[in-house]
């Protein structure tokens, strides 16, 4: 009897609170703003399953194929820290994830994003995406991927720092026709 109230607290346990871990590759521009190369997110309101399901869902709604899970990670982080003090939104993400298939984390792209299209309306997917782009773009390991060198007011504006730095774009040969005329 002793034995099975055990399993039950265990199995209980296991089952509400998770680990999410991963690897920062060496080499990489996030390499320089990770503690270490490898990481894992305590999580206190979903299980392991749920964080990686959250986790393949941002990535899935914001995919950067470069962009080291970490990001990610640290999305689903808050996700969980926000479920962990509000039964609402824990409850309004449960039952989200139960309408995802149950290896959703699991399917090619191209069948997580079908299942997304069917419940894009929901406030689930409208509540995960919003908190996917609010921390997502807001994160230094963005930052450092998009090459952003963060505000420029306090450093004197763009104009002498950052304005022509696009180095991505082809160059573009001058006209030398003058300014175009401006029909009134």
């Amino acid at each position: 009897m002793i034995s099975r109230e055990l399993l039950d607290r265990r199995q209980l346990l296991k089952s509400t609170t998770g680990l999410l871990t991963g690897l920062v590759v060496a080499g990489s521009p996030l390499a320089a703003f990770a503690k270490s190369r490898a990481w894992a997110i305590d999580l206190t309101a979903f299980n392991t399953a749920d964080a990686a399901t959250l986790a393949i869902m941002a990535r899935t709604l914001f995919p950067h194929d470069k962009l080291d899970d970490l990001a990610y990670a640290q999305v689903v982080q808050s996700i969980d820290s926000e479920a962990g003090k509000s039964e609402s939104t824990l409850k309004l993400l449960t039952s989200g994830l139960r309408q995802l298939p149950r290896d959703f984390a699991k399917l090619p792209e191209a069948d997580r994003v079908a299942a997304l299209k069917k419940i894009e309306s929901t406030e689930f997917f409208q509540t995960v995406r919003q908190k996917s782009v609010q921390l997502l773009y807001a994160s230094p390991l963005a930052y450092a991927y998009f090459a952003y060198e963060g505000e420029a007011f306090s450093k004197g504006g763009y104009l002498l720092r950052g304005f022509n730095d696009l180095r991505w774009l082809p160059e573009v040969p001058a006209d030398d026709s003058g300014p175009l005329p401006i029909s009134t």
